[in-house]
């Protein structure tokens, strides 16, 4: 199913004609296939993950998904569903040759990485589920207490522009930047290189099509996704990975990790969204003692 190889990099075929990207960094029994958030964002953000897992003895794979960077970007909106990019992660799998392999989700990565669990759990060794929720309906019910706690200034600029759709307004985006991304998504200013690259590498048309027009305003096809019901079928070890200051509520990522067999919850006390970054210590300590483990 390949097509070249150069320095750990690949194109792997999937669904028969499309190409997405792939790189192994490290050379360990101990294979972990990364998914980035989204949907629509790419691998960028994962850079910090060379200067910890390889030196632990971790081998790793980054992957854009269809759409992503690196990847093919084709024009058809038929083409962004949660079951297809979850079966996108299967031909990856076989392509690389990856079987009790370890399986690692962030934010929508997580989202996917519950879903390949669910129909694929045969072929992992162990799950990770870092920064995500298992229902889209709690993660805005948790986005709105975090609003409500915005100075009421902010939020009245935020129903404003809602109101007439004018999600690019400077206004609407600098409330957002000051309230939400720089307290919940990331908490270093300024960004890290890696960080700000991904959101401006994000594909905006798979973005809104399955999320919608931005963490508030979640309109699109995985609006309804629920997955609570199902997490007791995970029966691999599986870490949760939550933060203090994530858009995801910590209390609800705990309560995911008791649901599952074998889930245990490694909580970063100073992280974001992207924990990875604003609670390194904490984060890669957590992550490479489940992984070694």
């Amino acid at each position: 199913m390949s097509e070249f190889k150069s320095a750990g990099a690949r194109f792997i075929t999937v669904d028969g004609k499309y190409r997405v990207w792939t790189k192994r960094v490290g050379d360990s029994p101990i294979k972990v296939l990364t998914l980035h958030g989204g949907p629509g964002a790419c691998h960028l953000y994962f850079e910090c993950f060379e200067d910890f897992l390889p030196q632990a003895g971790i081998e790793f794979y980054y992957y854009d998904q269809l759409g992503s960077l690196f990847s093919d970007d084709p024009d058809d909106l038929s083409l962004w569903t949660i079951d297809r990019f979850r079966d996108e992660v299967e031909q990856v799998r076989l392509a690389l040759g990856l079987d009790h392999f370890i399986l690692y989700g962030q934010s929508w990565g997580g989202m996917l990485a519950i879903e390949y669990a669910l129909k694929y759990q045969e072929h992992l060794k162990a799950l990770v589920i870092s920064n995500m929720t298992a229902s889209i309906p709690c993660y805005v019910d948790y986005l709105n207490e975090l609003r409500r706690k915005f100075p009421e200034e902010v939020q009245r600029t935020l129903a404003k522009c809602e109101a007439a759709g004018d999600y690019e307004a400077p206004e609407y985006q600098e409330a957002m930047y000051k309230q939400l991304y720089g307290a919940h998504l990331c908490r270093l200013d300024p960004y890290p290189a890696p960080v700000d690259l991904s959101f401006r590498f994000l594909n905006p048309r798979i973005y809104n099509h399955m999320q919608g027009p931005n963490e508030f305003v979640v309109t699109g096809t995985f609006k309804d996704w629920d997955r609570w019901a199902d997490l007791p079928q995970i029966r691999v070890p599986a870490l949760v990975m939550a933060a203090e200051h994530d858009t995801m509520s910590p209390e609800e990522l705990a309560r995911m990790a008791k649901l599952m067999p074998n889930g245990r919850l490694a909580f970063c006390p100073n992280g974001s969204h992207l924990a990875m970054w604003d609670d390194q210590e904490v984060y890669f300590r957590e992550l490479i003692r489940f992984l070694k483990s």
